[in-house]
């Protein structure tokens, strides 16, 4: 397997998945370990319908620690906390458009919430009373069936992805608009696209974000 470490700032540029594929995945690093509440945000653009991962932390503990996954239905986004799921439901993705997303979940009380395109949804409850720990293995692009592994080809994600961040608290919803519009947000402390460390794996690329050229 052709792999390619990086520490980088990715401003103006996104991560390229041109194929289905069960080894092309990007592994993002961090030296984090507890994490008592989540904060993920990202952007993505495919044309695929079908299910896909777009973003999988796994642990040696939970397989699906924290799992943000596109089931085959158009408009349902599953994700998993400490191994618990839900299904967040009535969502829109347009094919070709590029969308936001940021998830937040609290081990305290076991709340979910979904950010679509600026768009908050209800609260959900997946798992409450444990955190996630353990040295994480954080996959863009894949779901992880194993700690590191397992894929599917026929769950991976084909398009681009951009703009990651992961915080380890909850962050506001001021900040998340914030996000959304790309002005002035407080980036993440877990993962930060503008000093990001990654590894690549397979054939995923780096190229211009289209918004940004």
């Amino acid at each position: 397997m052709f792999r390619r470490t990086h520490r980088a700032d990715l401003m103006g540029k996104v991560f390229v998945f041109s194929k289905e594929s069960k080894v092309d995945h990007v592994s993002l690093i961090t030296n984090h370990t507890q994490f008592n509440a989540v904060t993920v945000c990202l952007r993505f653009l495919t044309d695929v319908k079908r299910n896909y991962g777009l973003f999988s932390l796994s642990t040696a503990s939970h397989f699906n620690d924290l799992v943000l996954f596109k089931i085959n239905s158009e408009d349902v986004i599953r994700m998993h906390a400490v191994d618990g799921g839900t299904d967040f439901l009535s969502l829109s993705f347009r094919p070709n458009t590029w969308h936001s997303m940021c998830a937040t979940w609290r081990s305290d009380n076991g709340l979910a919430q979904l950010w679509v395109d600026g768009v908050p949804t209800i609260k959900r409850f997946i798992k409450s009373g444990q955190p996630i720990r353990g040295s994480p293995s954080t996959i863009l692009g894949q779901e992880q069936d194993s700690y590191g592994g397992g894929f599917d080809a026929d769950q991976s994600f084909i398009g681009m992805i951009g703009k990651v961040h992961m915080w380890n608290y909850v962050i506001p919803d001021s900040e998340i608009k914030r996000y959304v519009k790309d002005r002035y947000f407080t980036p993440g402390n877990v993962f930060n696209w503008r000093s990001l460390d990654y590894v690549i794996s397979g054939q995923v690329y780096v190229e211009d974000d289209p918004d940004s050229v």
